[in-house]
């Protein structure tokens, strides 16, 4: 399909069924209460310890939530896969194991660039400049503290911070460029996922690089940036209406799901060319 197309047919496909997006809603709602509750009982456990468990409780109960919400977006992937017409309906259990796959997935490739990013701090020594600069930053206010600043203390704050700036610049430089690589390749990871149902492959990395090649590297990146600025616009918009009639705040608990519907039904539709 046309990027155009696959933007045109994403954008309808979660009016297709109000009743499975008003389902989705719901949960979300549901998960976000749990949430909400627990994070307020968990912090009354520093004067009742007995609220640590209630507090626990309830998060662990909205993880659980989330999982269910994150594995019918898989199905809502596979729908596009498979072009179908069809809005799928929840499946609680499948939807449940698929959502924890997708949680690891998620955890996956985060860790990854996370990894990298590290390992570029460290070559670059980051924390070693940052601990010289803080040191030359207390020996100066020691110095001025005893009436004898000068300006080689000061040169040597520049100095520090100089080379802090420059090793910070490209471990930054290097998140970025990693982290923007393997948001692609888990959108390429999620769809091998909802094609396949198998963890390992959505794990597999290169095969996930090679999912984008065969699709092609350029209309992956328009495919995506599009969504991504169509989600940005629609956001904007009623965030701004929102901001004049406040009280239509509310339609953004509908809002939100549809468009997690209408990305992830584009992720499916771009991926049905190589399925």
């Amino acid at each position: 399909m046309e990027v155009m197309e696959i933007i045109k047919d994403a954008f309808v496909f979660p009016s297709k069924d109000m009743k499975t997006l008003l389902i989705y809603v719901l949960l979300s709602l549901v998960a976000a209460g749990f949430s909400f509750f627990g994070t307020v009982v968990y912090v009354l456990g520093f004067v009742n310890p007995e609220c640590f468990m209630w507090g626990g409780m309830a998060v662990i109960i909205s993880l659980l939530i989330g999982w269910v919400m994150y594995g019918y977006l898989i199905s809502v992937i596979k729908s596009g896969i498979e072009q179908s017409d069809e809005v799928p309906g929840f499946e609680w259990w499948e939807n449940f194991i698929t959502g924890f796959n997708n949680f690891i997935v998620t955890i996956v490739y985060f860790v990854i660039p996370a990894f990298i990013t590290v390992i570029v701090g460290y070559m670059t020594n980051v924390y070693g400049n940052a601990m010289i600069v803080a040191q030359e930053i207390y020996l100066q206010a020691t110095y001025s503290y005893m009436g004898s600043s000068s300006a080689i203390a000061f040169d040597a704050i520049y100095q520090a911070l100089v080379n802090l700036l420059f090793s910070l610049t490209i471990t930054i430089t290097v998140a970025v460029v990693v982290f923007v690589i393997f948001s692609f390749l888990q959108t390429m990871a999620e769809a091998r996922l909802a094609n396949t149902g198998s963890l390992s492959e959505a794990l597999n990395v290169f095969e996930a690089a090679k999912d984008i090649r065969r699709i092609g590297i350029g209309k992956v990146i328009i495919l995506v940036l599009l969504v991504i600025i169509i989600v940005a616009v629609i956001e904007m918009i009623f965030s701004a209406l929102f901001s004049i009639i406040p009280i239509l705040s509310i339609l953004s608990i509908i809002i939100a799901p549809y468009l997690a519907f209408f990305a992830q039904r584009a992720v499916g539709l771009l991926y049905s060319d190589i399925a």
